[in-house]
């Protein structure tokens, strides 16, 4: 059985172009979610370390209630299998929606990684950020 990769090419290059950008305010929204399809464990990451390739950024849950922003070893996530033996994968339906700091807020309100527009709304809310998709900043760069 052929193994999903964890990023497309495209994901790959917008996590390594989010790296980059040596602003200290960045806060772009996540690029791709993982899962464990059998534990409880989620990461939605929005950054990859050009100068570290196998570092890469953001919220990461493992599941016990205690989701938070941090680094993760690619290589790590390759080698993580639930005990099933199921392999992390890739969330191909997807879409980050808010900045980062946004799934954090909502994770931090429920203890779990949430993608709940409701949720996420009300985090936006919280944070004083417009609940408008926040992706213009993203939208730059790819241009």
């Amino acid at each position: 059985m052929k193994r999903m990769k964890l990023f497309t090419r495209a994901q790959k290059a917008r996590l390594f172009r989010h790296g980059a950008d040596p602003s200290e305010d960045k806060d772009y929204p996540p690029v791709v979610k993982l899962f464990t399809p059998d534990a409880g464990a989620t990461w939605l990451i929005s950054e990859i370390d050009p100068n570290h390739p196998d570092i890469a950024f953001g919220l990461c849950d493992l599941g016990q209630g205690f989701p938070e922003l941090g680094c993760v070893s690619i290589a790590e996530l390759e080698s993580v299998r639930g005990p099933f033996g199921l392999p992390v994968e890739r969330d191909k339906w997807f879409e980050g929606t808010y900045p980062l700091s946004v799934y954090a807020e909502a994770a931090s309100m429920h203890g779990r990684i949430t993608t709940s527009e409701a949720a996420l709304e009300k985090a936006a809310w919280k944070l004083g950020q417009e609940v408008a998709v926040a992706v213009e900043r993203d939208e730059e760069m790819e241009r």
